[in-house]
C-alpha cells in the first residue's frame, strides 16, 4: 500500500472587533490594526494571506450590527526578519497610525515588535510565537501573549512521554529564538523528572533537506527524538516523507468544510494516513474519529480525556474584544495603551 500523509494548514486566525470607549463618539475615533505575519515564506500558510482575510471578514460581519465604529485594518509581510518586523512596527506606529499589532508568528520578530510596541505605548496582542520571552525577562505591560507558549508545549508533551517511559531525549531544533526556547523548556521538563538529554542539532529556517540531521539524532540512540520546530516545518520540507502539502479550512464548528476538503483531497489523490499536526485540528479530529474510519483514513490522536484546547483564533478573537471592552468600561480613548 502506498501510504500519503497529509499536513494540514490551519487556514486562517479569525479576529473580532467590538464597540469603542465610551469617551470619544464611536464615529468620531477610528481604529488601526496590523496585521503583522510571514506572507512568502515557511508559516505563509499557517497565517498569511488568510489571517488578513478572516479579519476582513470579521469586521464586515461586526459593521452590520455595528456600522458606526470604524475599523481599518492594514498588513504587512516580516519575512520571518527581527530587522524588517521591528522596522514595519515602528513606520505603523510613527506614520501610519496604528493603534494595535496582532498575529506576529516567528518568536525572534515578535520579541522585535514586543520592544517597539512598549517604546511607543502601543498594544501588541500575539498569537503566533511561542517563546516564553515575552513573558519571561522581555515581557512588556503593552504586550499580550494570548494562545500558547513553549513552557506549555514542553510540559504537556514532554511531561506525557516521560512517564510513559521515554527518558532520553535528543533534539532536532529549528536554529531561533522558537526553537532554542522550546528545546530549553523541554529539556528542562526533562532533567525535573529524571529523565537526561543527549544531545542536539540545529537546523536553520526554511531548511529544505533534514536528513542529515535525522541521521545524527539517529545515531544519539535516545529513546526520544524532540522536534522543537513549529509544527508546519517538519512536513512542508521533508518532502521524502510527504507527499503532498495542502491548505485546509478553519476546523471550526461541526467542521463539514474540512470534511469536503478531506473527501475531496482522498477522491483526487488518495488518503490513507492522517496526523494532525496543529492543535487547533485535534478536537474536531477526535470528534469525528469513527467518521474518518469510516472513510478509510487511518488516524494517530490521542483521546478527548487527554486534549482539551480553545481553537487558536477563537482565543485571538477574545483578546481583541477584551481590548476594546476594557477600554470600554475605563473611558479610555483606544489609542492610548
Amino acid at each position: 500500500m502506498h501510504v500519503r500523509l497529509l499536513t494540514a494548514a490551519l487556514a486562517a486566525t479569525a479576529l473580532v472587533t467590538a464597540t469603542l470607549g465610551a469617551a470619544v463618539p464611536a464615529a468620531a475615533q477610528g481604529v488601526k490594526i496590523g496585521i503583522l505575519n510571514d506572507q512568502s515564506g515557511v508559516y505563509a500558510d499557517y497565517g498569511g494571506k488568510w489571517s488578513l482575510e478572516a479579519a476582513k471578514m470579521a469586521v464586515e460581519d461586526f459593521a452590520k450590527t455595528s456600522p458606526d465604529v470604524q475599523v481599518e485594518i492594514v498588513s504587512a509581510d516580516h519575512q520571518n526578519k527581527p530587522d524588517v518586523g521591528a522596522a514595519v512596527a515602528r513606520q505603523w506606529y510613527d506614520r501610519d497610525g496604528v493603534d494595535a499589532i496582532l498575529d506576529v508568528p516567528t518568536s525572534s520578530v515578535a520579541l522585535a515588535v514586543s520592544q517597539v510596541t512598549r517604546e511607543k505605548n502601543k498594544i501588541f496582542i500575539d498569537s503566533g510565537a511561542g517563546t516564553t520571552e515575552l513573558t519571561g525577562k522581555q515581557c512588556s505591560p503593552n504586550t499580550i501573549q494570548w494562545t500558547y507558549d513553549t513552557y506549555a508545549l514542553a510540559h504537556g508533551t514532554a511531561g506525557a512521554m516521560l512517564k510513559r517511559g521515554g527518558d532520553t531525549w535528543y533534539f532536532l531544533t529549528a536554529d531561533y529564538a522558537f526553537g532554542h526556547d522550546l528545546e530549553a523548556q523541554t529539556t528542562a521538563v526533562v532533567k525535573q523528572m529524571g529523565g537526561k538529554g543527549l544531545g542536539a542539532v540545529r537546523a536553520p529556517l526554511n531548511t529544505p533537506d533534514f536528513s542529515s540531521f535525522l541521521l545524527q539524532a539517529s545515531s544519539s540512540k535516545a529513546q526520544i527524538i524532540g522536534l522543537a520546530y513549529d509544527a508546519m516545518e517538519p512536513g512542508i520540507y521533508m518532502d521524502w516523507v510527504v507527499d503532498r502539502s495542502y491548505i485546509m479550512p478553519y476546523p471550526s464548528g461541526d467542521g463539514a468544510a474540512y470534511f469536503d476538503r478531506l473527501a475531496f483531497i482522498r477522491e483526487q489523490h488518495g488518503l490513507d494516513l492522517l496526523i494532525p499536526n496543529l492543535d487547533a485540528e485535534l478536537p474536531l479530529y477526535i470528534k469525528r474519529a469513527a467518521d474518518l474510519k469510516a472513510a478509510g483514513i487511518a488516524t494517530f490522536l490521542p483521546t478527548m480525556e487527554f486534549f482539551t484546547i480553545v481553537p487558536a483564533g477563537y482565543l485571538l478573537g477574545r483578546a481583541v474584544l477584551g481590548w476594546f471592552s476594557a477600554r470600554q468600561s475605563s473611558h479610555v480613548d483606544l489609542h492610548d495603551a
